[in-house]
């Protein structure tokens, strides 16, 4: 029997290979205008014409990379930080910011007429406090509560899925799975993974899906892991995988940052840390060779270079 997916999970089902953006919230943090709020990052962005040119650029950057290689592409939200406590910090609280981060990328989608339907809106969400903290998660049904506002109004504006990423602990993630199963919009959820296959909260990778997944009618469509380095994805996996080798079916995407370093070391770090494009682009395709992954991207460090090396590398060997 044939299932009734929508394009989003249609792609996700069988494409071989899907593009996610590289940095963004990286990119205007190196901005001359400094464009960036302290408390929603590149949120506040959409209400001046200086901020969506800004904005706009680089999602422009990402989507032209996807559509030159035929790659399914992935382009999602500026509202990872846009939560209602820090809506309400940055001045924020009651403007539509989901409908307007949704707008701009539908308008670029647009822009690209036919082909533009191999292009996917993702509706950001980060966890509440500090990416790279885990004992600042969220309880489950305290993070179920506090996420459920915001999740609700990007599947409301229209988003192709939604996604959750830089999650740190279980207890938060498994509340975010809840608030976005109940919106209806296909999700998934992306955690920072250390080299021994462990979120950094200590959960290894493979307890924590089935965990989520057990979670009554709150499975998401799939996992990703983000902001790590592709060596230590792949060694994180790798050990994940000898143990539980049906877990490569359900983490199928790597958005990685182009450090070696830990997190704990990256934390706070002023300076950037980046390797060449080239280099990126063939640690990225090496995990997809030697792991499968499908979906990739670019977290910190990245640009449209190492997109565009990395699309150009997946396509060569897919190919080959």
């Amino acid at each position: 029997m044939t299932r009734n997916l929508s394009p989003f999970l249609r792609a996700l089902d069988e494409a071989p290979l899907i593009l996610a953006e590289g940095s963004v919230v990286e990119r205007l943090r190196r901005h001359p205008a400094g464009l960036l709020d302290p408390h929603v990052a590149n949120a506040g962005l959409l209400f001046s014409p200086e901020g969506r040119e800004a904005l706009a650029g680089i999602y422009r950057d990402y989507r032209d990379i996807g559509l030159r290689h035929g790659l399914p592409t992935l382009l999602l939200t500026p509202t990872w930080r846009a939560n209602e406590e820090r809506l309400a910090r940055a001045g924020l609280a009651g403007r539509d910011v989901f409908t307007e981060a949704v707008g701009l990328l539908a308008g670029l989608r647009d822009e690209a007429g036919g082909r533009g339907a191999s292009v996917f809106i993702g509706g950001l969400v980060g966890c509440r406090g500090d990416a790279y903290q885990p004992a600042e998660a969220l309880p489950r049904e305290e993070a179920a509560a506090f996420h459920a506002p915001h999740v609700e109004a990007l599947a409301r504006a229209g988003v192709d899925f939604l996604v959750a990423q830089a999650l740190p602990a279980l207890s938060e993630a498994e509340g975010l799975a809840l608030a976005m199963a109940r919106t209806g919009a296909p999700f998934m959820l992306s955690f920072v993974l250390r080299p021994t296959g462990t979120l950094l909260d200590g959960t290894p990778l493979g307890e924590a899906v089935a965990r989520i997944d057990a979670l009554p009618g709150a499975r998401p469509a799939a996992y990703m892991v983000n902001c790590v380095h592709p060596s230590a994805f792949r060694e994180g996996l790798s050990r994940q995988l000898a143990a539980s080798p049906s877990l490569g079916a359900r983490v199928v995407g790597l958005q990685a940052n182009t450090s070696r370093l830990s997190p704990e070391e990256l934390d706070g770090r002023a300076e950037l840390d980046s390797e060449p494009p080239d280099v990126f682009a063939r640690e990225m395709a090496r995990v997809h060779a030697e792991l499968g992954t499908r979906l990739l991207g670019g977290c910190c460090g990245t640009d449209e270079r190492h997109i565009a090396a990395l699309a150009s590398a997946l396509t060569k060997s897919d190919r080959a």
